[in-house]
């Protein structure tokens, strides 16, 4: 496998993302759904990258820049058939290193609070985010989880 950074240009990525959008919607009410589309992750304060095995992805994750210090991990996802298979420990790592290399300090994410996003809250919880209040944007929401760590 491999992480490469990807412009979001081809079908089967943009086919990748459709479905984590559609299953974001399926289980969040659209008001507490804060998944970005092909549009938003192409802006220039987002970096976007892809697991590929071979010619496949089987996971995705971007950060966006909220301001110099501090970013925002977005569109954290692993193909339903290889989830628990190591993939997203790796973007993450991956993830994390990037973000300290570009000269974040501070990384924050939103995720769902519902039982269906326990394993990405433990996951989160393993590499060091801890709860934290809403930041940018964001408002209270009892459909959404706040973490965030130092880099």
């Amino acid at each position: 496998m491999k992480i490469v950074v990807d412009d979001l240009s081809g079908p089967e990525i943009a086919g990748f993302l459709d479905e984590h959008v559609q299953q974001m919607r399926a289980i969040t009410p659209r008001e507490s759904e804060h998944a970005l589309d092909l549009d938003e992750l192409r802006k220039p304060e987002v970096t976007f990258w892809s697991v590929m095995d071979g010619d496949t992805v089987v996971g995705c994750g971007a950060i966006k820049r909220l301001d110099a210090g501090h970013a925002e991990l977005k569109s954290m996802r692993t193909t339903p058939r290889r989830k628990r298979s190591g993939i997203a420990s790796l973007l993450l790592g991956h993830i994390n290193a990037e973000a300290k290399r570009m000269g974040f300090t501070r990384l924050s994410l939103e995720t769902g609070a519902a039982e269906f996003f326990l394993p990405a809250r433990k996951l989160y919880e393993k590499f060091g985010f801890v709860p934290c209040e809403p930041f940018a944007d964001y408002q209270p929401d009892p459909n959404s989880t706040f973490m965030t760590r130092v880099l």
